[in-house]
């Protein structure tokens, strides 16, 4: 299968790329510094960012599949998403590509905490979304907005906090919120699953939260 990615530099992104490789498949990937990127000699690599839609067009076109693990590196307003994601569906919709597998945050949507302890639920919302991650949880929530009306096969996977922790291979999924007392996932499983989303039409024009 040939695959699409975006994002695939990034912690997360680096993981999914490698998952896709193994298993086979041919994978394309837009890249700002490919000469940095470790898994360059097995990629097809198109040059640029994907806030540049001809790169974009360039990177999706061919494919079956795209995978996407764009987001924010920093706490700042980079609006990377907002730029980005509305060019990926531009491209999917000319080329005739359907699936799109992308890597949110279990903020996206307001409903996000409602399974969690009330304490821990008010704490977050006022002193976490609310502060210093008001502007990648914006970022987020236009990423679910946009690819919910794109009238694509779209799936978005929302973890909670990501750590470089092996995979465990095992992980708690809910479709309405995050389950109760998860908080952290490794990088690795949520990748792995991922990618387990391209062959499984269960979440598809949904987005699923993913967590220990």
């Amino acid at each position: 299968m040939k695959i699409a990615i975006f994002g695939a530099s990034g912690g997360t992104g680096l993981l999914l790329t490698n998952h896709c490789l193994a298993a086979g498949h041919e994978v394309t990937a837009l890249l700002r510094s490919p000469e940095a990127f470790p898994l360059r000699d097995r990629t097809n690599v198109i040059y640029g960012n994907a806030c540049d839609g001809h790169a974009v067009l360039q990177t999706v076109a061919g494919s079956d599949v795209v995978l996407s693990a764009l987001g924010a590196r920093t706490w700042n307003k980079e609006d990377v998403l907002e730029n980005a994601v509305p060019h990926i569906v531009t491209a999917m919709r000319q080329t005739g590509v359907r699936r799109i597998i992308a890597l949110g945050f279990a903020g996206a949507l307001p409903n996000s905490l409602d399974k969690q302890p009330f304490l821990h639920r008010w704490i977050v919302q006022r002193f976490v979304y609310n502060t210093f991650l008001k502007w990648p949880v914006a970022s987020q929530m236009s990423q679910y907005a946009t690819l919910s009306a794109s009238g694509l096969d779209w799936t978005m996977v929302m973890p909670p906090k990501l750590n470089n922790l092996p995979g465990r291979g095992r992980y708690r999924i809910d479709s309405d919120a995050l389950p109760r007392n998860g908080n952290r996932i490794s990088r690795e499983d949520v990748a792995a699953f991922m990618m387990q989303q391209i062959d499984d039409p269960q979440w598809i024009g949904k987005g699923v939260y993913i967590t220990w």
